[in-house]
Formats: C-alpha cells, sequence, structure tokens
C-alpha cells in the first residue's frame, strides 16, 4: 500500500512560482480592496477632467454608497487625491496622484451622469465597465476644428474690445495657431507652464506679424491691446480659478488655494510671454470708443458677440453641441445686460457681480435633473468678463515704472475678478442645496 503523502498529487512543487500566497489572500479584504479601487477611479477621473473638488467628493461617495461601503471619506486637491472606505471593522486608505489640468467637458458630463445614475446596488466590475466606456470617448473634435474654436472665442472678445475687422480676423488666426501649439504640446506630456509660454508666444508673435502685414500692405492699423490681449485669452484658465473659488466659499481651502495658485501662475505665464512679445513692437493702449450707432444695433452686436465667444469656449472644452449651445445662449444674456449696464454708468463690478449671478442661475435652470453640469455651463459664460485689456495695460505701465497707474490698473482687474467670483457663489448658494449646506 503506498503511502498518501507519496502520490503525486499531494506533491509540493517548490519551483513553482505562485501570484498570490493563498494565506496572504485569506488575511487581505479582496473585495474592500476592488471597492476602493473602483471609488478612487471615478474620483481621479473626475478630476482629472477639470470639476470642482466639491463635485469629486460627492462622486465618490456616490459610488461608495453604490458599493456598499459604510463609511467613505476623503480629500481631493488639485494634485492627488486621499480617500478611506470603512466596511464593518475594517477599512483601506489609497492615494492617488493627478497629472492632468485639461479640461474635458463632455468626459465630466458622462461621469456626472454616472454619478446621477446609480443604481442602488452595484459591483465594482460594473463600475469600471462604464468608466472604461466613458474613458475610450476621444475628443469629439479635431484638432483643427479645436483650434478654429479658439481663434472664434477670441475674435468675438476682440469684437467686444472694440477691434476693428481686420484685427478681428488676425486675431482668429493667432488664437488658432496658439491653440494648436498648446495642443500639440499638451499631448506631448509638455509641462503646462512651458506649454502656456509656447503657446502664447505663437499667438502673441502671429497677431503682432499679422498686423504688420497689413500695414505693409496698405492698410493703416496700429497694434492695438484690444487685438494683442484677445489672442491670447484661450489660454485664461477659467475653469482653475472659478472651481478654486467654488471650492474655498465651500471651505475646501486646500484645493481652492492650489487652484487659484495653479490658475495665477498659468496667467502668469501668458502674461511673460505677452509682455515680451510686445516690446518688439510699439503697442497702443488707449481707450477706443464703439461707433456712434443706434443702441438696438449695438445691442445686437453685443449679444452675437457674446453668444459667439461663449460658444466657441465651451467648444474649446470639448462640450457637446447641447452643452456649447446652452452656454452660448446663457454668455449672451448675461454678457449683454453687463455691457448695457456698464454703458449706463453701472459699476463695473457691480455690473459683473449681477451678470455673473445670472449666469449662476440660467445655468442651474439649463441643468435641471442633472441634464448638464452646472460648472460646464457657467465658466465658458463668464469668460467673456474677465478684464484681459485692463490687466495688460496695468502690466505695461508697472514696466514702464508708472506705479501709481499700475496699482490702480491690477485693483481693478483684481476686484472684476472677485466681482465674477462673488456672483458665482452667490448663485450657488440660492440654487444648489446640497452645496449650500452642510450635511
Amino acid at each position: 500500500m503506498t503511502d498518501s503523502a507519496d502520490t503525486p498529487d499531494q506533491e509540493v512543487d517548490d519551483t513553482q512560482v505562485r501570484a498570490i500566497a493563498d494565506l496572504e489572500e485569506s488575511l487581505e479584504p479582496v473585495s474592500l480592496i476592488e471597492q476602493s479601487g473602483a471609488i478612487i477611479r471615478t474620483g481621479r477621473m473626475m478630476l482629472a477632467a477639470g470639476t470642482a473638488s466639491y463635485r469629486v467628493k460627492q462622486a465618490m461617495r456616490a459610488v461608495a454608497a453604490a458599493l456598499g461601503v459604510d463609511t467613505h471619506v476623503n480629500q481631493v486637491a488639485l494634485t492627488d487625491i486621499a480617500a478611506t472606505s470603512h466596511r464593518g471593522r475594517i477599512f483601506r486608505t489609497e492615494v492617488a496622484e493627478n497629472r492632468s489640468f485639461a479640461v474635458n467637458s463632455d468626459r465630466l458630463a458622462h461621469l456626472d451622469r454616472l454619478r446621477r445614475t446609480l443604481p442602488e446596488r452595484t459591483t465594482p466590475a460594473e463600475i469600471h465597465r462604464a468608466l472604461d466606456e466613458i474613458e475610450e470617448r476621444g475628443s469629439l473634435y479635431p484638432a483643427l476644428a479645436n483650434a478654429s474654436f479658439a481663434g472664434v472665442a477670441c475674435a468675438a472678445f476682440a469684437v467686444l474690445n472694440h477691434a476693428m475687422p481686420w484685427e478681428v480676423a488676425v486675431v482668429f488666426l493667432a488664437a488658432a495657431l496658439g491653440q494648436l501649439t498648446r495642443r500639440a504640446l499638451h499631448h506631448l506630456g509638455f509641462n503646462p507652464f512651458g506649454t502656456t509660454v509656447a503657446a502664447a508666444t505663437i499667438a502673441t508673435v502671429v497677431y503682432v506679424a499679422g498686423i504688420g502685414l497689413l500695414n505693409w500692405s496698405g492698410v493703416e492699423l496700429d497694434t492695438h491691446a484690444a487685438g494683442y490681449i484677445s489672442s491670447v485669452l484661450f489660454l485664461l484658465p477659467g475653469f482653475a480659478l472659478i472651481t478654486g473659488a467654488l471650492d474655498m466659499a465651500k471651505m475646501d481651502l486646500q484645493s481652492g488655494i492650489q487652484r487659484i495658485a495653479f490658475g495665477t501662475m498659468i496667467t502668469l505665464a501668458a502674461g511673460v510671454s505677452v509682455w515680451a512679445v510686445s516690446l518688439l513692437s510699439s503697442l497702443s493702449t488707449g481707450p477706443r470708443v464703439d461707433a456712434q450707432v443706434a443702441w438696438g444695433w449695438q445691442w445686437a452686436l453685443w449679444a452675437a458677440a457674446s453668444a459667439v465667444g461663449v460658444a466657441g469656449f465651451a467648444f474649446m472644452f470639448n462640450s457637446p453641441w447641447r452643452i456649447g449651445l446652452s452656454a452660448a445662449g446663457i454668455g449672451m444674456v448675461a454678457n449683454t445686460l453687463r455691457m448695457v449696464a456698464i454703458d449706463s454708468d453701472v459699476p463695473v463690478q457691480a455690473a459683473t457681480a449681477v451678470a455673473c449671478l445670472v449666469v449662476g442661475v440660467l445655468a442651474a435652470a439649463a441643468s435641471w435633473r442633472g441634464r448638464f453640469p452646472v460648472i460646464t455651463l457657467s465658466v465658458p459664460a463668464v469668460l467673456v468678463m474677465i478684464p484681459g485689456v485692463s490687466a495688460h495695460q496695468a502690466l505695461v505701465a508697472l514696466n514702464s515704472g508708472d506705479f501709481a497707474a499700475a496699482t490702480a490698473g491690477i485693483l481693478q482687474v483684481i476686484l472684476v475678478v472677485l466681482s465674477i467670483m462673488v456672483g458665482l457663489v452667490a448663485a450657488k448658494l440660492v440654487t444648489d442645496r446640497e452645496w449650500a449646506f452642510d450635511h
């Protein structure tokens, strides 16, 4: 009779490499690990799409509840997420890093829809399947179309800044080439600040060269700040600054400070290039006034330019057509009212704050029951209110040693930017109960 220990099926092959030791597997909370992985992947994708930290946290908590996690807490900043999931007496903490600072409205809309339509109970495999489908969605528009949207947005901004028709055409070309440069460098993984400097340099050089060619051909145009600054407005980090303000108002100070610091650094990176290239050519910063036309035509021009500019910014952020056109309608109403108020001698800060309150309320109405993420409507709608020309005038005054004018200009820009943030925060307080109250 053969001893059972000698039978082939009982022999242990010491040379076999096993992927997971049975003892270690039995000691690990495998199901909690899988749940935690699905939760933090959801947050990482939302953060990389450009939304506010509040929405990232909200989505992670919603996924955790659907997966059966007892308690979920997280800390979300611009560059990282730390999350802990509790189930019974065990817990799991994970940390994820975010290195993407682009904005993708289409992905954000699908992720927000996933958050809102989660079943009462689901599995990590189902969450990953849904996230895979969202992640596989490419850009809605090719590179040339994306660049054209940036050009259209900046050209419309030039119209609002009283640019001449030929200037508007040059702004379109300059901004489009600048956006092509930024997009190409971004896809190569180049440093965000270096990308901004390069894109701003291309846009401003093309603008100065374009105006020079027009003058050489017989078209008399000065190189004016109205068109010059408009050619780089596609670089404004609107999502970072506005989501940062919303995070700070929500008392999420870590995330808010990081986002505003990032937005400020991107703005300064663009400003350095704008200032350096302006040294190559004399730049006029004198005020321009609207042509003497009937008020009805003037309002129509403001409305059309506002709608086109907002739509261009929205589509540049990879927004679907419904989101882009909705944002354009909101921006048209709010910015036209703002321009009319300023023309009627209402202080710029007051007009801007009220206009942004209107943007926030209309965006909330348009996104009723989760139709669209509010942020994808409100950010493009307020970008046309940024005082870019005033900012450059302050920079020129600072460089020339006129510190009184520079200080006045910088304070004016800061007050307008704060007015934008105050208006949007006020709109959040009156339209979003979940945001307004801590639960």
